[in-house]
């Protein structure tokens, strides 16, 4: 089966912010989300490996242009999102490992933690679920998210996604812990 992915919008935006794809030169302000952010992000260290090691503006800025890349070859769909008043990055996420089959992507976002409980968040997660409904015509969205981690689990639940189950022991943190992972989706 031949998939015909079509031309994608260059930005999308909501409200309060402006969601895209990273490109060339965005590896500073996305260091300083990721710096803003860690404190909280390495609370839950078995699902975000990533965030356990304090990145370098140059490794931010690699990721930046890999990612455009991905993003260009529609390998991967990640997005910076943007405060439309300061013009700050406040977070990224996006539609990951996607299954053209079906269609289905695995959504993913964070935050800095200076913006975090102003609903920014809900916010991009709904435009980006809403992005894969409409451009993909995706029949499914998925979230995977630690257990204990609230934030993520009530976007989530506040863009409509529903629990469809927990795995538990399915992950093991860097001490040794085991930790339980919860699955959410939405679909058309």
């Amino acid at each position: 089966m031949t998939l015909a992915i079509p031309d994608l919008p260059a930005v999308l935006e909501t409200d309060r912010l402006i969601i895209r794809s990273p490109q060339p030169g965005d590896g500073p302000d996305l260091f300083d989300a990721v710096v803003d952010a860690l404190a909280d992000l390495r609370q839950f260290p078995a699902s975000l490996p990533w965030a356990m090691e304090m990145p370098s503006v140059d490794e931010s800025e690699s990721f930046c242009v890999a990612g455009s890349e991905s993003f260009q070859a529609r390998k991967d769909f990640p997005f910076l999102f943007i405060d439309k008043t300061s013009r700050i990055v406040v977070g990224a996420g996006g539609l990951h490992r996607p299954r053209w089959t079906v269609p289905a992507f695995e959504l993913g976002f964070w935050g800095r933690s200076s913006f975090v409980g102003r609903g920014l968040f809900s916010e991009a997660a709904d435009a980006l679920v809403n992005f894969a409904f409409a451009s993909f015509d995706a029949k499914r969205v998925e979230a995977i998210c630690d257990d204990l981690n609230v934030r993520s689990i009530r976007v989530c639940e506040r863009i409509g996604m529903q629990l469809e189950g927990v795995l538990r022991q399915e992950r093991r943190a860097p001490d040794g812990s085991l930790r339980n992972t919860r699955i959410y989706s939405k679909c058309e």
